[in-house]
């Protein structure tokens, strides 16, 4: 009779760095590392996930010793909270991003590729929703001419007023860096944003001796090359992590009640509590706080358009 092989297993938890789509990279709790795969199928609670396990879970693994074996992530920990966005291509499934965040931060630019005002408010929605604190990164400051840094002062005072954090920075000069990195520090913070932003050539500014490959713009439009294909933990030589994510071209929020949108744009939500009817949407009502303060340009009108898209059910905001 044939013996039938024995399997050993030892049980540990740790923290996943990276994820290529099927495999992960776990950090354990014991500083080692190990690449895992996932068993049995574990979904995002409520939606249906392209990728159940995202950078930034606390996994628990089952550690087989015998040469050659594979390891198990057999369960997720309970999350602090995770930021996610509707998948594109597959409408009915969202994406998660990443997962227990201190800080969530958009990398953007105003030239070369521009990035949206819409694109930069669907994410600090996003962020709002799951109680992150967000803040943007506005990165090439070395090409920037003085319109530039005319325009970036108006639309920073916008920000700052709802108690976003603003950088302006520079990957090449390191410009703005030391500010930024002091903001970082311990903290586990996420890097997100276009393709062509940035984001890699400001992590290995941050970071030395990681060296990301980065890319340029295509000539045709204009738009960043994808460099990093899947998300990843760095961490940073002064204390924390950076959490970097592919580059994305749109932003898909997932589907918030009508009554809750303004719950997620700060200064909408502030000027609500005056409104005539306690379920006001702010379009067509009357006595509403929220039109009038757009009137007398206490919200900002690029804030109240990026509201009003998310309300009309627009999918994404390039």
């Amino acid at each position: 009779m044939k013996k039938e092989k024995t399997t050993y297993f030892r049980h540990m938890q740790g923290v996943v760095v990276k994820s290529t789509g099927n495999q992960y990279l776990v950090r354990l709790d014991d500083q080692s590392e190990i690449i895992c795969r996932t068993k049995g199928n574990l979904r995002l609670k409520d939606y249906e996930a392209t990728n159940p396990i995202t950078v930034g879970d606390r996994v628990e693994v089952e550690i087989n010793d015998f040469e050659g074996e594979l390891h198990w992530i057999s369960s997720i920990l309970p999350r602090k909270n995770y930021i996610i966005r509707k998948s594109v291509k597959l409408s009915k499934q969202v994406q998660i991003i990443a997962a227990n965040i201190d800080r969530a931060f958009v990398v953007a630019t105003p030239v070369l590729p521009k990035t949206s005002l819409g694109f930069i408010d669907r994410f600090l929605a996003t962020a709002e929703a799951y109680r992150i604190p967000a803040g943007i990164i506005w990165n090439k400051s070395d090409v920037f001419n003085a319109n530039v840094f005319d325009f970036l002062s108006d639309v920073n005072k916008i920000y700052e007023a709802v108690n976003y954090e603003t950088h302006i920075v520079s990957a090449i000069t390191g410009d703005g860096l030391d500010k930024l990195a002091a903001a970082l520090k311990g903290k586990i913070n996420l890097f997100s944003g276009h393709s062509g932003v940035g984001k890699s050539s400001l992590i290995n500014k941050l970071i030395p001796d990681l060296q990301i490959k980065t890319g340029g713009l295509s000539s045709g439009h204009m738009k960043g090359t994808h460099t990093t294909t899947f998300a990843e933990m760095h961490t940073l030589p002064f204390g924390g992590f950076i959490i970097d994510t592919p580059g994305i071209r749109e932003f898909g929020t997932i589907e918030f009640a009508k009554t809750e949108v303004s719950h997620y744009f700060p200064e909408i939500f502030n000027f609500s509590k005056n409104c005539k009817f306690s379920n006001c949407i702010h379009t067509n009502e009357v006595s509403c706080a929220v039109k009038d303060a757009v009137g007398d340009g206490a919200i900002a009108m690029s804030r109240y358009e990026s509201y009003l898209s998310i309300l009309g059910g627009q999918d994404i905001f390039r």
